[in-house]
């Protein structure tokens, strides 16, 4: 198998500073505003850009994490046992500005399980999509409103994103069967 490089550690820096100036010019601030990490690397991008915000702005964002495992169409598919990981959102949804956070887009799948998951904690008043990659390929009308970069992919393909805090070293790869 082959691995192309589309991003690189400052690459990723930037990008996430300008996801994150964006963020600031559309909401003029940070009032109700909560950053929604998807597990498992849209968790760290989220805290990078809470972070980034904090910088900017000198204000603490509310921040969560969510697993969408069980929320998806095609779980069983992955097996009967899925690895669940932890969902943490400790503030009330319900009036927020939510921006759900993901490494990449492709199908749309993985939001729509995600927007299904936040209802259950309640109404948020929006919900934005922040994503370092989209990728293409959709099946669901879903769009992001804060796109890192976008690239052109064939289905068979994998973008694998991998970021410091759980694989070491942050990098973006396209694998190519």
């Amino acid at each position: 198998m082959k691995f192309h490089k589309i991003l690189e550690k400052d690459e990723i820096d930037r990008i996430l500073t300008r996801i994150t100036h964006n963020i600031l010019e559309i909401h003029r601030g940070t009032e109700n505003l909560a950053l929604l990490g998807i597990q498992t690397r849209g968790v760290f991008l989220a805290e990078r850009i809470r972070a980034e915000i904090q910088k900017a702005e000198g204000t603490k964002v509310l921040t969560g994490q969510m697993d969408i495992t069980l929320y998806r169409d095609d779980w069983t598919r992955i097996g009967y046992h899925p690895s669940v990981k932890a969902t943490n959102i400790s503030f009330q949804v319900d009036g927020m500005q939510i921006i759900l956070v993901d490494d990449v887009l492709f199908t749309g799948r993985t939001i729509r399980a995600a927007m299904d998951a936040l209802m259950d904690f309640g109404r948020p008043s929006r919900i934005e999509l922040a994503v370092l990659v989209d990728r293409g390929h959709r099946e669901l009308p879903i769009q992001a409103d804060y796109t890192g970069k976008y690239v052109e992919t064939r289905r068979s393909e994998t973008v694998n994103v991998l970021l410091s805090e759980h694989d070491g070293r942050d990098e973006v790869l396209i694998q190519k069967q």
